[in-house]
């Protein structure tokens, strides 16, 4: 299937993970489990119910559906397109959720995340990254040889550009690796620095057979303040206008891409606002609202709903994504210790957060909102150290769900995660690649 720069993703191929066995040497599965992944909503398993070994990773499936649905409304309607960070959630089945909802890629860092879309059927990759080395190198190019598939990573200087262009020449082909000229900030991570190193990248690019410019981009998501993330896109606008006015792109409409899930409506409004002679396509790299969290991003999204000017769909972003874990011991005043750790929740971007707590044995209907006063203290290798008032209800045994912040050093402490309904029912599973 031939895609082009408006046309939509196919679905992926799935088959292979819904045929994967599962065991369990697969942490979250119950002793003596062997079974297919596709039938392990089919088992009845209930968090609840104790089915599950805990520290348990679960996505509430309505919420995360409606997250999808969300972010793929909020990119139409402001007239963007979304090609969320695969490395966020490396789970194919994920992917494919994005897909169905209008992803127009899915962007990568590495050579095995790229290997991993590929394998599972991606047909458009955002490489966010700059290939270094051979092995990397011949990667992409070899990617190039799949009829319908379309790369695009990125280059922030002329030595960069000069690896990709000596590995071009043997590419024989009209697949062009195209190209993204990063655009970067003093103190951030890649990027060219000024202006004018950023333009002597996109002219090299353009001068090169076998590489295509495709356009430019950045990653706000590094800066505090809105101010920052401005500054920084608009010299994304800048640059890109002066690269139109010399006349560098080719015939494909140009893309102007920005790629965090804190700062995403700042993206929008700054390339919404950007007037081009060409026809522009305004590409997110936010990944991490299909999950959402419980700390950072929820605050970002906050911010968002209070200051953009962009429209809102009704509804919002939700925190999807819960580790369970149980009470193991009460052995001093304040503090109790649950058997959920670094190994099993991220830690990173804040400490997690205790949001409800449920008593098994039929005592209790539903879970119930965690009282306030408890709070993380903090993490060892398996457990938890978590602050318990006084007054507080908790007994060993006791379960309790944490909220987590930044969901991409969550997912990559599980190669499955359970799906669950509202009623905390297993209804699938999810395999994650990292």
């Amino acid at each position: 299937m031939a895609v082009t720069a408006s046309a939509p993703l196919p679905r992926l191929s799935l088959e292979e993970i819904e045929h994967q066995r599962l065991d369990v040497l697969v942490k979250g599965l119950p002793p003596g489990a062997s079974l297919r992944l596709g039938d392990v909503g089919k088992q009845g398993w209930n968090v609840l119910a104790g089915d599950m070994p805990m520290p348990l990773a679960v996505i509430r499936e309505s919420v995360l559906k409606a997250n999808s649905a969300w972010m793929s409304a909020f990119s139409a309607v402001n007239g963007l397109l979304i090609a969320p960070h695969g490395k966020t959630t490396m789970a194919p089945q994920l992917f494919d959720l994005q897909i169905a909802d209008g992803a127009w890629a899915i962007t990568v860092a590495t050579m095995q995340q790229l290997a991993v879309a590929r394998h599972f059927g991606v047909k458009r990759v955002i490489l966010a990254n700059q290939p270094i080395g051979r092995q990397e190198i011949t990667a992409c190019f070899e990617a190039l040889r799949e009829p319908g598939f379309e790369l695009y990573c990125l280059a922030d200087s002329v030595a960069g550009v000069g690896l990709l262009a000596e590995a071009a020449k043997g590419h024989a082909g009209a697949n062009p690796l195209r190209i993204f000229v990063e655009i970067g900030f003093m103190g951030g991570r890649t990027g060219a620095r000024t202006r004018e190193e950023a333009l002597a990248v996109a002219r090299t690019v353009a001068g090169a057979p076998g590489l295509r410019l495709a356009g430019f981009e950045c990653f706000e998501g590094l800066h505090s303040d809105t101010a920052g993330a401005d500054r920084l896109l608009g010299e994304v606008v800048a640059v890109a206008a002066a690269a139109e006015g010399e006349g560098l792109l080719g015939p494909e409409p140009m893309v102007l891409s920005a790629g965090g899930t804190s700062l995403f409506d700042r993206v929008g409004e700054a390339f919404n606002a950007a007037a081009f002679k060409r026809p522009i396509v305004k590409v997110l790299r936010s990944g991490c609202y299909l999950t959402h969290d419980s700390t950072a991003y929820s605050a970002a999204f906050r911010r968002i709903t209070l200051e953009t000017s962009l429209k809102l769909p009704s509804g919002g972003l939700e925190p999807a994504l819960e580790v369970w874990a149980y009470v193991q011991s009460r052995p001093e005043r304040g503090r109790s210790l649950l058997t959920v750790g670094k190994r099993d929740i991220s830690f990173d971007s804040g400490m997690p957060v205790p949001l409800r707590w449920y008593r098994p044995g039929g005592v209790m209907k539903r879970p119930e909102p965690m009282p306030a006063g408890h709070t993380v203290l903090g993490l060892n290798d398996q457990h938890c150290h978590l602050g318990t008032p006084e007054e507080s209800p908790l007994q060993v045994g006791d379960m309790v769900a944490f909220g987590i912040g930044h969901p991409c050093t969550t997912f990559d402490k599980w190669a499955v995660l359970m799906l669950v309904d509202d009623d905390w029912t297993v209804t699938g599973a999810i395999r994650t690649f990292f």
